[in-house]
C-alpha cells in the first residue's frame, strides 16, 4: 500500500497498540530498521499527543518479519514543550526493538541558527544512479522508495568500490507520498551501507542501535542525504547521516552502530580501508 497505511496501528489498551509488520519493506527477508522504528514511533506519537519525533533511539533485538505486531508504549514524562516515552515492538512472540524518544511540535519552530555545513553537492536526480537493490541481496524495500545515488558512490554495484565509506544521494517515496517527520526516520536508514564502498563484502550489515534527531519538518520534494563512516574497528562500524530538504534546510541527523558483514575478515579487510591521512594519489594507486 504505502508508508502511511503500512505503519498504521490500532490502540486497543491504555498502553497497547496492534498492527502489522507489512510485507514489502524487507531487505534480505528482514524488515528495514527505519520502517520498524517508524512503526513503533507511530504509537509513541499518539501516546504523547505530540506530532513529531525530536530525538529517538532504537535498539534492535531480533529481525522483524512480516506478520502481526504489538507495540507497548509508556509515557515517562510530559512537559510543556516535550514528552518522553518508551516503546517495545514485538512480533511472533519475539521482541523486535526497544526504543526511547522525546516528542514535540516542530511546526514553526524558530531560534538562532548556525549550520557549519552545506547540503551534499549532487547532480540532478535524473543524472544520478537509480538504486533498486544490491547484488545478491533480495529486497522488496527498494520498490517502496526512490533512491538516486551520486555517480561517484555506486562503484560497489559493479564490483569497483570507491574505497571511501560514503554514500550520497536523493530520497523520496516511490509513490511520491509527502515526507513528514515520521518519514524521516525511514529516510535515515534507507541507503546502502557505507561499508559497501570500503572494499568489504556486500552482505547483511545488521544495525544494533540507531539514533535519529529530527530538526524540522521537511519541505515537499526530494531529500538530499549523505552518510559516512570514519571508524571500522572490532567488528563494528558507525554510520553518520545528514538529511536536507528541498529548500536546503537541515531536517535530520542520524547515527547508527552496525556490525561489519559477517563474511568479512576484519583483521585483513580493515587494512584495505584507506587511511584519512593518505593522499588522494595514494588511494588511487592502491585502488588499482
Amino acid at each position: 500500500m504505502g508508508f502511511i497505511e503500512d505503519t498504521r496501528l490500532v490502540r486497543d489498551g491504555e498502553e497497547h497498540w496492534s498492527g502489522a509488520i507489512a510485507s514489502g519493506w524487507d531487505i534480505g527477508g528482514n524488515a528495514n530498521g527505519g520502517y520498524l522504528l517508524a512503526l513503533a514511533a507511530r504509537a509513541m506519537l499518539e501516546a504523547t499527543g505530540r506530532p513529531d519525533p525530536v530525538t529517538i533511539t532504537a535498539h534492535f533485538l531480533s529481525p522483524g518479519k512480516p506478520g502481526d505486531a504489538d507495540v507497548k508504549c509508556s509515557v515517562l514524562r510530559t512537559g510543556r514543550r516535550f514528552a518522553t516515552a518508551s516503546a517495545g515492538l514485538s512480533s511472533g512472540g519475539r521482541s523486535v526493538l526497544q526504543t526511547l524518544g522525546t516528542f514535540g511540535d516542530l511546526q514553526g519552530t524558530n531560534g538562532p541558527e548556525r549550520v557549519d555545513a552545506e547540503p551534499p553537492a549532487l547532480p540532478a536526480p535524473d543524472d544520478c544512479a537509480a538504486h533498486k537493490g544490491d547484488s545478491g541481496i533480495t529486497s522488496t524495500f527498494m520498490s517502496q522508495v526512490d533512491l538516486r545515488l551520486h555517480p561517484d558512490d555506486v562503484g560497489f554495484k559493479r564490483g569497483e568500490p570507491s574505497g571511501e565509506p560514503r554514500v550520497r544521494g536523493w530520497f523520496r517515496f516511490e509513490d511520491e507520498t509527502p515526507i513528514d517527520s515520521l518519514g524521516l526516520l525511514l529516510a535515515v536508514d534507507a541507503f546502502p551501507p557505507t561499508i559497501f564502498n570500503a572494499r568489504l563484502p556486500i552482505a547483511w550489515t545488521p544495525t544494533l542501535e540507531l539514533t535519529a534527531h529530527v530538526r524540522a519538518r521537511p519541505a515537499p520534494g526530494w531529500l538530499r542525504c549523505a552518510f559516512t563512516t570514519r571508524f571500522v574497528t572490532g567488528g563494528f562500524l558507525e554510520e553518520d547521516g545528514v538529511v536536507w530538504d528541498a529548500s536546503g534546510r537541515l531536517v535530520a541527523q542520524s547515527r547508527q552502530l552496525a556490525l561489519v558483514p559477517r563474511t568479512a575478515s576484519t583483521s585483513s579487510d580493515a587494512s584495505q580501508l584507506p587511511s584519512p591521512n593518505e593522499s588522494t594519489a595514494a588511494k588511487r594507486s592502491r585502488a588499482t
